[in-house]
């Protein structure tokens, strides 16, 4: 029986799925709500069932091949990588519960959904230069 993701339906769909998802990590550059490696790791996972080649594009890319290697490597950021995260995920948050939103359990999902990327950032590893 074959694999669904090895028909030719099944790879086109998962070359549409990574390049959504790179659209998205490439925007999460810019907007801190949206994080890029995981959108930019669901790229290479696409990628990698689908077209060896975009998969080899995605990874020797000169910006975005950086970003996963690093993680699938090292399990790791740069420094400078998570303090502009956090640092612009808090400030767009919190400008958003005090002059954006009106709605109190939005604000508090927001400021939840801050929390947790955080500590989701301050747990993965710190790449260093000498890596």
């Amino acid at each position: 029986m074959k694999n669904f993701f090895t028909t030719q339906f099944g790879k086109t769909l998962l070359i549409i799925i990574g390049t959504i998802s790179l659209i998205l990590g490439i925007i999460g550059i810019i907007l801190p709500l949206l994080p890029t490696t995981p959108f930019l790791l669901l790229t290479a996972a696409c990628y990698i069932k689908s077209s060896e080649k975009l998969y080899n594009w995605l990874l020797n890319h000169k910006i975005w091949g950086s970003y996963i290697k690093n993680y699938l490597e090292h399990k790791a950021i740069p420094l400078k990588t998570k303090i502009f995260a956090i640092s612009l995920l808090w400030l767009t948050i919190l400008f958003s519960i005090f002059s954006v939103v009106a709605n109190f359990w939005v604000k508090i999902g927001l400021f939840l959904i801050a929390v947790a990327v955080t500590i989701h950032l301050l747990r993965l590893k710190t790449l260093r230069k000498n890596n």
